[in-house]
């Protein structure tokens, strides 16, 4: 990862929840003009090791940000500046 790059990840099984949620994280990125790796996480396990219990969630540089809601693009901004 390059430094100054921000690590966004998205907990979920790959709902329609799940890819809105990712799709606003993409748009808020984008829109601070901020570089940032993306990472859909699907697999139960590596949820759990967050201590996430309901999906999807927002996870900004390994801190979970927000659980079982998504997220406007303007919400996530404020996570990501």
């Amino acid at each position: 990862m390059i430094a100054g790059m921000k690590r966004i990840q998205i907990l979920g099984m790959g709902c329609a929840k799940c890819s809105t949620l990712a799709a606003n994280a993409e748009a808020a990125a984008k829109e601070l003009g901020i570089a940032y790796e993306l990472e859909k996480i699907t697999d139960l396990n590596r949820i759990m090791i967050f201590g996430v219990m309901s999906t999807p969630a927002l996870v900004v540089d390994g801190v979970v940000k927000v659980a079982s809601k998504v997220p406007s693009s303007k919400e996530i901004k404020s996570f990501l500046a």
